[in-house]
This record gives C-alpha cells, structure tokens and sequence, in this order.
C-alpha cells in the first residue's frame, strides 16, 4: 500500500531519537531516507544494522536543503510521494497510515497537531495561529497547522514549486507556493508529544528564525496581490486546463474528483470577478475566493480569460451607458474614449453590477451542463472498458 512512498527523516543533532523514530517508521512498511545535515553527534552509529537509506550534507545546509535533497533522491528511485516526519520524537510513525490515507497527486498533506496534551509550548499555540492566518491570506486555504514538518509531498510538486528558504521558513515557503501552483493543502489530524523543556532539543533559532519567517510572510504576502501569474502545474497527459478548449479541459477537471457542480461555481466565479473593474486583481481574487470556499481555481482563472478586452468591458460601458442615459454609445471616438474617459469607467461600475452576475450565471449553467454531458461520457467509457474487460 506505501510502496510509492518514501519517508525521509532530516536529522541535524538528533542521534538520541532517531533510531527510535526511524525504526517506527520501518515498523510501518515504508522505505525510509535518512538526510544527516551535518550532524556531529553519530548518526551513522545510531543508524547501525537498520535498512535505510543515509544521505549526508558534509555541513548544516538547513532543514529546507535537507528536504530538498531527499526529493531528489525520491524522484530518482521512482517513488511517487515523498513523506518528512521530524527527528526530535514528537510525531507517531504510526500516523503515516492516516496521512498517506488522504494522499494525492494534486495534494499536499499536512499533519495537525494535537495541542491540548502535556508540556505543549505556548509560543507553539501562538506560532501555529499566526502562520494558518497568513497562509489562509495568502492562498486562501485553510490550514490546520502550517508548522508541523509531518507531511506528504507529491514528488511531482517539486517541478513546479521552487523553494528558496533554506531553513524553518521554507515549511511555510512550500507550501504557500504549492497553493499557489494549484495544489490542495489537506489537514489530517495528527497526536504530538513534547518532552518537559528540560529534555527538549530543538534547533529552532527564536531570533533568526522567526525574523526569517516574518520577512517570507511579507514577501508572500506582497507576491498574492502582485498582478503577475503564478507559476502552475495544470498539466497532465491530456494537456493544458484553458478556455481555448472546454471540452478538454473539462474532462481534465473531472478526473481530478471535481464535480458539475463544483466546476459550475468557479466557472461563475471567475466570470463574476473578471466582469468587475478590477484591473490588476482579478486573478488574485479568483484564487482567494477559490481556496476560501474550496472552488476550482484552474477553472476560475481558464473562465476568467474571456473577460479580457475589449468585449467584456465594453458591454459592462455599454449597459452603463443606457442606465445613465437611457440609449446605447455609439459615438466611439477620441472625444467619448479618451477625453471621456472618466465618464466611461463609472459606466463600467454601473454596467458590471447588472452584467456581472448575468454573465456568471449564464455561464455557470453551461459549464455545468457541458460538465454534466462529458462526465456521463467518461462514466460510459468506464463501463465499456468493464465490460470488454469481463
């Protein structure tokens, strides 16, 4: 059942649990990679007589470097996820089986800790609520809890999300930009156990760190409303999500678990937004209120495209126009355009509160019909593959 799975376990300093944790990580059939970030304190020793994998940074590269490395290593022997579960003790490798239970390849799996045990550090309460606020900010998902360094990541992700953090930050890094680059951010409920703080090692540096953490949420949080498109990955064997191809594109969302439905309220979504004189916000808009009410934001965006100039924005003026005057414009010239021009973009705010949600609505019914005609074409796909099967 885990086989596409490989668990990598980033240890700097942390001889003294690791075996512990890699053993129950081997306890529950995985294949397990070890990442030693320049530890001076035996692993190898601490490893001895296990059948894991041991991979060795000759200095302290950063938590992020180290998780970056055991991607490579986890595309480059074929496995599909790649899970990280922290070195100090505080996870159950027991818990895998849940986390890889709600595994995907469009997914990203991250544990949510169980906080109303023993010993639970009250700058961990405060730092888990500060990072799910921003991240719900900047992506529009929520997220149970964006520190904890239990997750999956589809191997596949790291092709189109490129972290740059080296350290702790770049837990919070990935998986901003994964949100970004289309993937779901999944919470799995997780136990934790944290030692007294006499007994407690943590390589967390509380100045460094969390300055570095607080600068990335600043930039993350400037890039979400930068008018720029984000880098994604809307790719599969049959192509590219785009409105140039409905019927494709379709049959793509579909077999990514969306439903008619679903499809139907991003597609009016994105046409409800993109009618808006919104100029420059739009796609971040769309990606928000996507995340926020867990719409398609591939579909969002694709629809959101045929509300670019000219056509949209000149019937939103156009409606304005005959509410203000009671006719249609049709002089169009430099004098109405140019030197009128003010005049024509309150038009477009009047005009877009009447045409906006008409369009979203005559939208939203048709991908919802074509949706509905191409997954009943892909249920009787399937049921004569069964059939020449049996």
């Amino acid at each position: 059942m885990l086989a596409d799975l490989l668990v990598a376990v980033p240890v700097y300093n942390h001889a003294a649990t690791l075996r512990s944790v890699a053993e129950g990580v081997l306890a529950q059939g995985c294949d397990v990679l070890v990442v030693d970030d320049g530890s001076t304190d035996g692993v190898e020793q601490a490893l001895a007589g296990l059948p894991v994998l041991l991979v060795r940074h000759e200095h302290n590269l950063g938590k992020g470097r180290a998780i970056l490395t055991a991607a490579a290593e986890a595309s480059r022997i074929g496995k599909r996820y790649l899970a990280t579960i922290d070195a100090d003790g505080q996870h159950d490798p027991a818990d895998i089986n849940v986390m890889a239970a709600a595994r995907a390849l469009d997914a990203v799996v991250i544990g949510a800790r169980d906080f109303s045990g023993p010993n639970i550090p009250g700058s961990s309460r405060f730092g888990r609520r500060f990072s799910n606020f921003w991240m719900r900010l900047q992506t529009g998902q929520q997220v149970g809890d964006v520190q904890c360094g239990f997750r999956i990541y589809p191997v596949a992700m790291f092709e189109a999300v490129r972290p740059s953090e080296p350290r702790f930050a770049f837990e919070v890094e990935v998986l901003a930009k994964a949100a970004w680059a289309g993937f779901e951010l999944r919470s799995v409920d997780i136990s934790v156990h944290y030692p007294p703080p006499d007994e407690r090692i943590s390589h967390f540096h509380k100045l460094r760190d969390n300055i570095a953490i607080s600068l990335l949420n600043t930039r993350l949080t400037a890039r979400t409303f930068m008018p720029v498109p984000h880098r994604r990955f809307d790719v599969d064997a049959q192509g590219r999500v785009t409105a140039l191809h409905p019927l494709r594109s379709l049959e793509i969302l579909l077999r990514h678990d969306n439903t008619p439905a679903t499809l139907a309220l991003s597609a009016g979504l994105g046409m409800l937004i993109g009618s808006l004189p919104l100029i420059g916000l739009t796609s971040t808009l769309i990606i928000l209120l996507a995340g926020y009410f867990r719409l398609s934001r591939i579909t969002g965006l694709a629809v959101n495209q045929l509300c670019m100039p000219p056509v949209v924005p000149a019937l939103c003026i156009e409606v304005g126009y005959w509410l203000r005057h009671g006719r249609l414009l049709t002089d169009i010239s430099w004098q109405t355009l140019g030197y009128e021009a003010h005049y024509r973009l309150l038009e477009w705010v009047l005009g877009s509160l009447i045409t906006a949600p008409v369009l979203a609505l005559c939208m939203g019914g048709v991908v919802y019909l074509l949706s509905w005609c191409v997954r009943a074409g892909l249920r009787r796909g399937k049921g004569g593959e069964r059939g020449n099967t049996a």
